[in-house]
């Protein structure tokens, strides 16, 4: 595992001609832009203006959807959702005086379709979501940031009426405060499933006895999901019914209980309906969603006793057909993913009231989906 120390290192070493054109201060970050047109895009957003500059390609020949950033190492994590062949994730080291990447390199699923990633600091676990083959697998990661092997994955099956959901569709992956479960939302079979999880040796395991997992409204196609700032609550937003529930979580049975729903279309909206994306602030006051049917973004105030959701603000997404945004690691800005018209756009984020203002700045890329952040 030498080497992949020495190539970690020297991709991030800056000599002083790739300063000069580096991001150059504190108040730049590299922002990575998964897309459907099988490459990873960089972008550098001047994090006291909201000023984006584009690097452009960093990355081609695989179908990266979906980036992640390690919480610590400058290492980006891209997924290959070619549901033709069993996925991957591929670890790349981020230069961080030019924004390029290198790869390190990749470990299989053990699935099709890999479609989502959730980095586990504390295992330091990947965990990923495999659409097209219903499953949900976890990968470990080495010290260094580098891909480890492929511990695990679990298929499930199921359906729903809808004409997507013929078969089980694992979505998305995220684990409970506690460490001991993965929750598993599932667009095909409208469920969330709920795993064990031994954060010890990366591996999940289905639960013995009674069912866990969360049965969702028929049709209503679970996607994406969050943990609330204290651990009580879980806020998942359903793609084909475009609502958000909120859900009590008790980690000591691993149960989740319905408290409330919400839609996120306007009451006047008649078209088809989508929710996208779903996201917390960084204080864990404020609830993003992004609504991919109207093309906006909604804002939901977070009751820290109750846990139940309030309207705070509903906002065009800057483009057409939002399909990922990120919050960057200051909290201050929120950067939206129009796959359709091709075009990252910026807004600011009052972190008092959580209102999103369109700066008006954004960066032309094809098909962008997803975001992550390397400071």
């Amino acid at each position: 595992m030498a080497s992949l120390s020495v190539l970690a290192l020297s991709a991030c070493t800056t000599d002083a001609t790739t300063g000069a054109a580096s991001a150059g201060s504190a108040h730049a970050e590299f922002v990575y832009v998964g897309t459907l047109q099988s490459q990873i895009d960089a972008l550098r957003l001047d994090t006291s203006t909201g000023d984006l500059t584009t690097i452009g390609p960093v990355a081609q020949g695989l179908k990266s959807t979906w980036v992640t950033a390690h919480p610590e190492l400058p290492i980006l994590y891209g997924v290959d959702d070619d549901a033709a062949k069993e996925g991957s994730i591929t670890a790349y080291a981020v230069n961080r005086g030019t924004g390029t990447i290198s790869k390190i390199n990749s470990t299989l699923t053990g699935g099709h379709g890999t479609t989502f990633l959730h980095f586990d600091v504390p295992s330091n676990t990947l965990l990923g979501a495999n659409y097209n083959s219903g499953s949900v697998s976890s990968v470990a990661v080495n010290a260094d940031g580098s891909m480890g092997l492929l511990v695990s994955t679990i298929a499930e099956a199921g359906s729903g009426p809808g004409k997507r959901q013929a078969s089980a569709h694992a979505h998305s992956v995220a684990i409970d405060p506690s460490g001991q479960y993965a929750l598993v939302p599932d667009l095909g079979a409208d469920r969330v499933f709920i795993y064990h999880f031994d954060r010890a040796t990366h591996a999940l395991s289905k639960i013995d006895g009674a069912s866990h997992e969360f049965v969702a409204p028929a049709g209503t196609g679970p996607r994406h999901l969050q943990f609330g700032s204290s651990g009580k609550f879980v806020y998942l937003l359903t793609e084909l019914s475009a609502q958000v529930m909120v859900l009590r979580w008790d980690a000591a049975q691993g149960h989740l209980t319905l408290e409330q729903t919400l839609p996120i279309s306007s009451q006047s909206f008649q078209g088809a309906k989508s929710g996208a994306e779903i996201e917390l602030s960084h204080d864990g006051r404020f609830i993003y969603v992004e609504d991919r049917g109207e093309n906006s973004l909604v804002v939901y105030r977070v009751s820290p006793d109750t846990g139940d959701l309030s309207f705070v603000q509903r906002i065009a997404s800057g483009g057409d057909k939002p399909w990922g945004f990120g919050i960057d690691p200051s909290g201050r800005w929120l950067l939206v993913a129009n796959q359709r018209n091709g075009k990252v756009s910026v807004f600011s984020i009052d972190t008092t009231s959580g209102l999103l203002s369109d700066t008006g700045k954004s960066a032309a890329i094809s098909s962008p989906t997803s975001v992550a952040f390397v400071n």
